[in-house]
């Protein structure tokens, strides 16, 4: 009996020390995976970049027309609007660059343009006129201007070009002889 006792404190004993390796060990765990973090966005995703083709080109374009480089002014609004043929305002800028160099005939193009990209809008307008002036035509420019007004009588560049425009009336009216 005493040996059976013996056997089966051993068998107990074994059976507490093995029940204590389950308690020491770590229980079997799955991988741990870190939480999906997303990347740092360094570049914008290509479907939210806002560029457009004629964008460089027209700014360009802009900058020389202020400095008074009408010609070449000229050239970047037309690589402006071959790059993208529905800028409005590139069209507008290539009229005006046109109108500066002389080239009257390609500013009613580039005008007439914007107008049917964009309607009769008062910088359309108000750079109409400002080329009918430039030409000499004062009744076409008078017209362009005051439809310009119509819209916004406001506007300082309509009114500074209507009261340049009733200056240059006046100045080459001569006095009767």
């Amino acid at each position: 009996m005493r040996r059976v006792s013996a056997l089966l404190g051993i068998v107990c004993l074994s059976a507490s020390v093995g029940g204590c390796f389950t308690v020491f060990d770590p229980p079997p765990v799955a991988p741990v995976v870190p939480p999906e973090v997303p990347p740092t966005i360094t570049v914008q995703d290509p479907t939210e970049v806002k560029y457009y083709a004629s964008d460089e080109p027209f700014k360009l374009g802009m900058e020389h027309f202020s400095r008074g480089n009408y010609g070449l002014a000229q050239r970047y609004f037309r690589d402006a609007v071959e790059k993208a043929p529905k800028d409005t305002a590139a069209w507008v800028g290539l009229g005006a660059s046109y109108d500066r160099i002389r080239r009257f005939d390609l500013a009613d193009q580039a005008y007439a343009q914007a107008i049917k990209l964009g309607g009769e809008t008062i910088q359309v307008l108000n750079n109409q006129g400002y080329s009918y002036m430039l030409r000499g035509n004062l009744r076409g420019a008078r017209q362009k201007f005051l439809k310009a007004y119509e819209i916004d009588p406001t506007n300082p560049f309509v009114l500074n070009n209507l009261e340049l425009l009733n200056s240059s009336y006046k100045f080459i009216q001569r006095a009767p002889e």
